[in-house]
């Protein structure tokens, strides 16, 4: 738990104390950054860089105008549109292990940190117990080897449901993270808006499945490889068997 809010204390974008709203307030000022920082800036521009733009940690500007509480409040095309000019990662100067942010612009670790809490978690309760663990932060998990009775037993939601398993999953060792709208979404008009925007039109992906499961080594990588699946829309399916990592998806 410690580390958990160690983590969230340094990287949430809601606390005026955090190391990630120091950065964001800058105002175009380079701010020299810890070497975990700094790690995960260059995950970011890789994620950044494998999906063409789709993953963006500078699109978190745009939750000014979005607002996924399940209501109708659907934001107007002009209120979008005048973010767009500051989202873009390569809009920052990145020199290692300087970040300089234009101001207006913000980053957002919020698709990255959470996982990363968990596999830090893990590392920590395995390296003072023997025995078999498994950290679960809110369905994104992470796994030692399982207790020799059996394997991890893992559900995953109905997206349409809450707290009930459309699946159960069986993992020896390792992570599961996933990505959806089941809980984040507004409806309007007879149409769902899920909460993953394209960052180059501000709007939500369209003919995205409504939930991805992925497992992987950690956390962070099952986590990215969701959030990227996702963001590939109606492609989401082949995205994931090109990785050739074992996924559920269900629409």
């Amino acid at each position: 738990m410690e580390e958990a809010l160690r983590v969230e204390h340094k990287y949430s974008r809601y606390r005026e104390d955090s190391l990630l709203t120091t950065i964001n307030h800058s105002g175009g000022r380079a701010v020299k950054v810890d070497e975990e920082t700094a790690a995960l800036i260059d995950f970011a521009a890789e994620c950044h860089r494998v999906s063409d733009g789709l993953f963006d940690v500078t699109s978190g500007i745009l939750r000014r105008v979005w607002k996924f509480d399940g209501s109708d409040r659907v934001p107007t095309a002009a209120d979008v549109a005048a973010l767009l000019p500051h989202i873009g990662f390569h809009k920052l100067r990145w020199e290692r292990p300087f970040i300089t942010v234009p101001d207006v612009m913000e980053l957002d670790f919020g698709g990255i940190a959470k996982e990363y809490a968990v596999d830090r978690a893990q590392t920590i309760v395995s390296a003072l117990f023997d025995g078999a663990v498994l950290v679960n932060f809110g369905g994104d998990l992470c796994a030692s080897p399982a207790p020799e009775a059996a394997p991890w037993r893992v559900g995953i939601e109905r997206p349409d449901t809450e707290r009930e398993a459309r699946m159960l999953l069986e993992l020896s060792q390792g992570a599961l993270a996933t990505s959806g709208d089941t809980r984040r979404f507004l409806f309007r008009d007879g149409r769902r808006y899920g909460h993953i925007l394209d960052p180059r039109s501000g709007w939500p992906i369209e003919d995205a499945p409504r939930s991805v499961t992925v497992a992987a080594g950690t956390c962070t990588e099952a986590g990215m490889l969701a959030s990227l699946a996702i963001l590939q829309g109606s492609n989401a399916e082949a995205f994931l068997k090109e990785q050739g990592v074992r996924f559920w998806s269900l629409r």
